[in-house]
């Protein structure tokens, strides 16, 4: 079962430093506190049931029509889609997920490789990491591993009012050379983190200025909990040239940061937010709504091709998937592989089945019913 959990690999780490604020600390010790949350999160993922609680992805409550005389043949349908001159052989993200350690070196170069020979896009894990310490790069450098692929940076939009800079920004893009900058916007997460970043006023025009001043497309994204037809609206008019949903329904990062915490209080409320958020099905619609001429990924509680198909149909460029690959990522590469290859087979028989030789296809002729 190539998509179910894995045997548990690593403990998760039961010392940790919580220093107040970044600015109260050295570059090293920034560092250092950065990449232990990055081998944490990797270990929990993996080892805790950190899904959602209460909250579903909303796919669920859909169902694609079944065409009994499709008219067309399995072998002529095409799954591929063009964004930003890459040509992508079916519409998968592989979505942020890690980067900065020994551990995710090896898992993104997995995940790369394989997004290569399946032609997917990847999207890195936070790049933070790599402008506070230049030599973690190599932990984020893929494209070696991947040449032909739609491949993005990302970075946390708070950190634009934490000192990183338009410059700080174009030197990430051009080292690690990706084809666009990923932004995500985790509110609730930092919240919840001891160690967090919660100074969010102003955040919008730090992104403006982004956008207007890069070299490479702006894709902003949440972490799980989904974007509203009004904060669309908003980033639409910011300029960004993707929105990525990110809804609820799937990984839970309060519930992962229920399990870092090492004081009871905090796990108590972290563990209140463990059914919070827009459920991915209807963040996707609210944002085609808001933003219709914007590219949107649709991410969060993806388990099947099934799924990505219902997210295409209900307007989706892209669907973005995490979890199901980190877990086959660590197991093997054939099994990732296998993983890989379940997602594209699955996309291509529902098409097929509904009658749908293209994604625009599908995308225009929204084959589904509501449950």
């Amino acid at each position: 079962m190539y998509r179910g959990g894995p045997e548990k690999h690593v403990g998760r780490t039961d010392e940790l430093d919580h220093p107040l604020q970044d600015g109260l600390m050295s570059a090293r010790k920034v560092a250092q506190m950065t990449k232990r949350r990055k081998d944490e999160h990797i270990h929990v993922n993996l080892n805790e049931d950190v899904r959602a609680k209460g909250i579903q992805s909303g796919f669920e409550r859909y169902r694609l029509l079944h065409c009994a005389a499709p008219e067309i043949n399995l072998d002529e349908v095409d799954t591929s889609v063009e964004l930003l001159e890459r040509k992508l052989h079916s519409p998968i993200l592989i979505s942020s997920m890690t980067g900065g350690t020994a551990l995710a070196k090896k898992i993104n170069a997995r995940l790369a490789r394989v997004a290569q020979e399946h032609r997917f896009a990847m999207a890195l894990g936070s790049c933070r990491l790599l402008l506070e310490d230049d030599s973690v790069l190599r932990s984020f450098a893929v494209r070696k591993h991947a040449a032909d692929i739609l491949l993005f940076a990302n970075l946390g939009a708070v950190q634009l009012n934490y000192g990183v800079s338009v410059d700080d920004c174009r030197k990430l893009v051009d080292v690690l050379e990706v084809d666009a900058l990923v932004l995500h916007l985790n509110p609730l997460q930092e919240a919840l983190q001891p160690e967090g970043n919660t100074r969010f006023r102003g955040v919008l025009s730090r992104i403006e200025d982004l956008c207007r001043s890069l070299h490479v497309p702006i894709i902003v994204k949440e972490v799980g909990w989904g974007i509203s037809g009004a904060v669309a609206d908003r980033l639409k008019n910011v300029g960004v040239f993707a929105i990525d949903v990110a809804g609820a329904g799937g990984t839970s990062w309060s519930e992962v940061e229920r399990v870092r915490s090492l004081e009871s209080w905090q796990q108590q409320c972290a563990a209140s937010f463990a059914g919070w958020g827009i459920p991915t099905a209807e963040t996707l619609v609210q944002v085609r709504l808001a933003a219709p001429d914007i590219v949107t990924i649709a991410s969060g509680g993806i388990k099947s091709g099934i799924d990505i198909a219902k997210g295409i149909a209900l307007g989706a460029t892209l669907a973005g998937i995490a979890s199901p690959f980190l877990q086959t990522a660590v197991q093997s590469e054939k099994v990732l592989h296998d993983c890989a290859k379940t997602f594209t087979r699955e996309l291509r028989v529902a098409m097929f089945a509904c009658g749908c030789k293209s994604l625009n296809e599908l995308r225009s002729s929204s084959p589904l019913s509501w449950v």
